[in-house]
């Protein structure tokens, strides 16, 4: 990018190529009206690069591989267009990545189909090192056709970034991985099991700063949403100790609702950590949930989500949007939200073929 230039914002959209995907989509994202842009894809670059993340300084996107080889990639997007990729796909040495994060200066990876988690150290640069380090996840759950032995989901760091939290769907449980002190290798904490059969696929940290009194100045809330019960667990999380504390759950669903099963994906909060949704797929509608009701939150109502199977929820940085990619319809659809009732009212649709993840980046100067 030229000196003295800025980046417009953008959203880059991934997708499952092996189902009809473009591989990485890039969008102008228009701050005022919401809409989304399409500019350029990366096609066969990346076999199904499902999800997405932004180095927490900008200038680099990371990508999954979520193949039975299993793989991330990095791009470089310090020029205005387009995403250029750096090297090759790197090994994870597990199959079936489907979530990664950056922290501690290493890539981290959720790998689905291998039930482990894989640590990838990054050069100065932030290109990947092919020197994985694997930690391999060991249970099962009631629910025999999906929790026949571990199925890691997420990968998440906390906000001290002195931990790192993984879902494990197939264990029904959350595995929290120490960072302090370590560059290489895993070191898992503790394992802290949730309710059997409720099949945890993500999480996301809020500050407990919504009129509550904290349990402890490291206090903090996080929220678990579970694809095989259509619940929300609540947990307060102690950075100092490392602890995770189960406080009770929330349906995402109307409780006396018939229709096709359903399968919650992903769950966004909004800035002032007063809302949260929660994409559900089969259901094929947007949960809202009142986090400054009650102890636990309370949902509030449903919304469609505008397509089918919406795999992915997300928000842009100066919230007041959310943008589900709907990945069976292929489309990714953006909703304006009320700030005064959470509610989500649909603003528009850009087509994405078997789209699976968003992510934003803010204009940098």
């Amino acid at each position: 990018m030229a000196e003295g230039t800025q980046r417009r914002a953008r959203a880059y959209i991934g997708s499952f190529t092996s189902a009809g995907g473009r591989g990485i989509t890039t969008a102008a994202l228009d701050t005022a009206t919401g809409a989304l842009t399409p500019l350029h894809h990366t096609e066969g670059a990346v076999t199904d690069p499902s999800f997405l993340a932004l180095a927490p300084a900008g200038g680099t996107l990371y990508a999954v591989s979520e193949s039975d080889q299993g793989g991330a990639a990095v791009f470089s997007l310090r020029h205005e267009e387009p995403p250029e990729l750096l090297g090759n796909t790197v090994s994870v040495d597990a199959a079936g990545p489907t979530h990664l994060s950056v922290a501690d200066g290493r890539l981290f990876t959720a790998n689905y189909t291998s039930g482990s988690v894989t640590a990838l150290p990054l050069d100065a640069d932030g290109g990947l090192e092919p020197a994985p380090a694997t930690h391999q996840h060991h249970g099962s759950g009631p629910v025999a056709d999906r929790q026949e032995g571990p199925h890691a989901h997420a990968v998440v760091p906390d906000p001290s970034g002195q931990w790192l939290l993984v879902t494990d769907l197939g264990t029904d449980s959350v595995w929290i991985y120490d960072l302090r002190g370590t560059s290489s290798g895993l070191h898992l904490h503790r394992e802290v099991p949730l309710r059997a059969g409720t099949g945890p696929r993500h999480l996301a940290f809020a500050a407990e700063s919504r009129g509550r009194a904290a349990a402890s100045p490291e206090a903090e809330r996080v929220y678990v949403v579970n694809e095989l019960d259509s619940t929300v667990t609540t947990c307060r999380w102690h950075s100092r100790t490392g602890e995770l504390e189960s406080l009770g759950e929330t349906r995402v669903v109307s409780s006396g609702r018939t229709g096709p099963a359903n399968y919650p994906s992903a769950l966004v909060l909004s800035p002032d950590g007063r809302f949260a949704w929660v994409a559900n797929r089969g259901d094929d509608s947007i949960a809202v949930l009142d986090l400054t009701a009650d102890e636990l939150p309370v949902l509030t109502a449903t919304v469609p989500c505008g397509g089918h199977w919406p795999r992915d929820l997300a928000a842009p940085p100066a919230g007041g949007r959310l943008y589900a990619a709907n990945e069976r319809s292929g489309e990714v659809t953006w909703f304006d939200v009320d700030r005064e009732t959470g509610m989500p009212h649909r603003g528009g649709s850009l087509p994405a073929p078997a789209a699976s993840c968003v992510v934003f980046d803010a204009p940098l100067g």
